[in-house]
């Protein structure tokens, strides 16, 4: 057997305290020291996912991977859950659909899923001289801990070294960590090798004397201090990021309905200069929008009937009769269509709201597809999208066609009786219709070309943000203390002759 690669760990006080940022962060800094890095999260809960060779993972940990400067691999996610309804998620396994698993009440799937988590781990671990691997929620959560498959039983099982993040933001830092430790189990607690404070605004030099007495408490020290950055560039792992309403340029309003998936697609729309960005739940956003964008949904027919219960349906109506520009994408091109046909039972049948003459069909079987694609020639405001190619990902089960009506219905109102149907993405991918582009392509406004004809903004490149990230961990973290935690493999890269960034 050959040489096992070292595991380092960042598991948090609460959700949202920082975990999928210095993971990424964590991933690059190594990646640029000459080590072969991965990452690893067991389970992810999340509707953000993206393609890969053998199907679907969690977008954070595609990022991850990313920024580690490896391939994307489903092992780096085993277990992606997506949420369907407050009670119920899709279950995702090595990157395929398993319904029978997600028939399996909660507490009893994660004895099934356990095997599959430890084989990719170990792979990982075997093929790899650092495995930076990401917890969920908090490790702390004494509720789970039996069924825990994801946090101190994964870092018990890679023997990582781990470190506690908490939002100081959020107020109660300190709380937050001591308690965690302290529900930690005794043989959890001795992998914890440091705290880190995320989002800190103001003097550093006023914390004290905190991390000395948390110090003296737990015996474990405050290794980081991480000043409140916003403008760090990475999709946020739950897609809903801050929007901003002050921009001079063209109004852009995505519409946030309750299931919305696959968001993170859209934070390119942070880092270009002057758009002004919000998130439309009434109807008044929809209205003051130049642009409406219509995203992924994990529910068609549930988010319809809540486009239909707050007016909103209407709102979108009026934009489109306006001949506003909108872009709709995936779920929410089938929500534009005329109807939601469903023989398989796979998401729910439903009446379109009628602006476009398409109808969908969901498939039993789930269409993942990462590829090149090249726009035909459009009109209107998409114009300068014409004969553009990008890179991009279909993950869908409908299948949508045009209606054998080709007006809209009534729903559309005053839509120009001139406007055709036009082929946007050849192999039923994507059409116009009026200022309507709707697609089932995700990513393409990760496209730099996109952005530059769209809005004639240069942005930074993804590269450039992942090595701004490993630029913060140099410095605010100790470096010596950081490669001493994946001691026993700089001698590993160097004989795999890696290239030291």
């Amino acid at each position: 057997m050959g040489p096992r690669g070292r595991a380092l760990m960042v598991c948090g006080a609460t959700s949202g305290a920082g975990k999928s940022f210095l993971v990424t962060a964590l991933a690059r800094w190594y990646a640029r020291r000459g080590l072969r890095v991965a990452p690893f999260k067991a389970q992810n809960m999340s509707n953000n996912a993206r393609v890969v060779s053998d199907g679907e993972m969690g977008s954070a940990q595609y990022f991850q991977a990313l920024a580690a400067r490896c391939v994307p691999d489903v092992r780096m996610n085993p277990v992606l859950l997506k949420p369907e309804s407050d009670t119920h998620s899709q279950v995702i396994l090595l990157g395929e659909r398993r319904d029978d698993l997600a028939r399996v009440p909660w507490r009893e799937r994660a004895a099934l899923l356990w095997p599959t988590i430890r084989a990719s781990l170990d792979a990982l671990l075997a093929s790899h001289d650092l495995v930076v691997i990401e917890g969920a929620g908090s490790p702390a959560e004494i509720n789970l801990a039996r069924t825990d498959i994801v946090n101190m039983r994964v870092a018990a099982a890679a023997d990582a070294a781990t470190l506690i993040v908490c939002d100081i933001d959020r107020g109660g830092a300190f709380a937050h960590l001591y308690g965690t430790y302290q529900l930690l189990a005794q043989e959890h607690r001795a992998l914890i090798r440091g705290f880190v404070l995320n989002k800190f605004r103001g003097d550093a030099a006023l914390l004290a004397p905190g991390p000395e007495i948390l110090q003296s408490l737990t015996g474990v020290p405050t290794v980081a201090v991480l000043p409140l950055w916003r403008e760090h560039g990475l999709p946020e792992e739950d897609g809903v990021f801050d929007a901003h309403r002050s921009g001079t340029g063209p109004a852009i309003a995505i519409v946030a309905y309750p299931r919305i998936s696959n968001l993170d697609e859209f934070a390119p729309l942070q880092r270009v200069p002057g758009l002004s960005l919000s998130w439309a739940r009434q109807a008044q956003t929809i209205a003051s929008a130049d642009i409406l964008i219509l995203p992924g949904s994990k529910h068609v027919a549930e988010d319809l009937a809540w486009l239909r219960r707050t007016g909103l349906d209407a709102a979108i109506a009026a934009h489109a009769r306006a001949a506003k520009p909108i872009l709709a994408i995936c779920g929410g091109l089938q929500m534009l269509g005329q109807e939601l046909r469903d023989p398989h039972g796979v998401e729910g049948a439903a009446h379109g709201l009628g602006l476009l003459p398409l109808t969908t069909e969901f498939q039993a079987t789930k269409r993942y597809r990462h590829a090149g694609y090249t726009f035909a020639t459009l009109s209107g405001y998409w114009r300068a999208l014409s004969g553009i190619a990008f890179d991009a990902y279909e993950i869908r089960h409908g299948q949508t066609t045009p209606s054998a009506r080709t007006a809209v219905t009534r729903t559309a109102g005053a839509l120009a009786a001139s406007n055709e149907l036009q082929t946007a993405l050849g192999d039923g991918c994507g059409w116009q219709y009026g200022e309507i582009l709707a697609l089932y392509v995700h990513g393409m406004l990760e496209s730099p070309a996109i952005v530059r004809a769209l809005f004639g903004q240069e942005t930074p490149t993804l590269d450039d943000s992942l090595n701004g990230l490993a630029d913060f961990v140099d410095r605010h973290f100790d470096t010596d203390l950081l490669m001493s935690w994946a001691d026993g493999n700089r001698a590993r890269a160097a004989n795999l002759g890696l290239q030291r960034g």
